[in-house]
């Protein structure tokens, strides 16, 4: 089992079947939240549904595709984050993240996310990596500025969220630069 101690209070473990029903109560609990960002909460109305995600994801990891952890903080699942894409290739990952709304503020994600582009580039090799955030999303946008990302571009109309299109931000960072800063 992959688990990986960020600090006393937070860490990232592979999710695991058996977390279907913690994660889909998180996800029901912070449903009208999460959906102001998120396209797949309308995909997600029973604890299957979760479960679906969680074997689509196992298959992924095991293809070297993506990688799912949940979030652990103070010993409780408090959100999902991860690689929504492992491209080997070219030597890419993408960070997505989503975190409960009772767990927000406490500079959980900035930790993970920086976590996250340490163990891509570092153990996982990668050359870059990226995080998309809907250009409004300012909290979320917050994260890879805090860790010195640059922003590259943005793809607009990027992504349908329920009843309209929103425009991507993308940040991306070099593992030369990341390396580079974190001396």
């Amino acid at each position: 089992m992959f688990i990986h101690k960020i600090d006393d209070d937070l860490s990232l473990r592979l999710v695991e079947m058996r977390d279907a029903k913690r994660i889909f109560e998180l996800t029901d609990q912070s449903r009208d939240y999460l959906k102001e960002w998120l396209p797949w909460l309308d995909f997600t109305l029973k604890p299957e549904d979760t479960e679906d995600f969680i074997k689509m994801g196992r298959t992924n990891f095991v293809e070297s595709k993506s990688m799912n952890m949940v979030i652990l903080y103070k010993g409780e699942i408090a959100g999902i984050a991860g690689f929504n894409e492992i491209n080997n290739s070219n030597k890419t990952a993408k960070i997505g993240y989503w975190l409960g709304q009772e767990y927000q503020g406490s500079g959980i994600m900035t930790r993970v996310a920086k976590t996250l582009t340490e163990y891509a580039i570092n153990t996982l090799g990668m050359n870059k990596v990226e995080i998309r955030v809907a250009t409004e999303n300012k909290k979320s946008r917050a994260i890879p500025e805090r860790l010195g990302y640059t922003e590259e571009g943005t793809i607009r109309q990027a992504e349908w969220l329920y009843d309209h299109y929103v425009d991507h931000v993308i940040y991306g960072v070099l593992a030369e630069e990341w390396n580079k800063n974190s001396e």
